[in-house]
């Protein structure tokens, strides 16, 4: 299954610089998977060491979010557009 994952700015740097990749996997876990493969550097930003999703990372699939379908076992289906966006933290005072 392929799906199109958008990057973030963040995460781009690690990424080679892409703004989105081509992916593989029928579920979000398994295209994570095919992603930290590919971008050792960038696991960290989006998986737990136990595999789950991280706390301040948000994924959508076609603008719904991952965390009501199922989580890492979301289904991802061809042509699916993943977008990953990390949240963001701060502000003034």
């Amino acid at each position: 299954m392929s799906a199109l994952l958008r990057i973030p700015t963040v995460l781009r740097p690690a990424m080679g610089g892409a703004t989105s990749i081509t992916v593989e996997g029928s579920t979000i876990g398994a295209v994570l998977s095919d992603v930290t493969a590919r971008f050792p550097a960038v696991k960290g930003q989006l998986l737990n060491d136990d595999g789950s999703l991280h706390r301040f990372l948000n994924v959508y699939v076609n603008d719904d979010d991952v965390r009501y379908l199922g989580g890492v076992d979301a289904p991802v289906a061809e042509s699916d557009e993943i977008t990953l966006l990390p949240a963001v933290a701060g502000g003034a005072r």
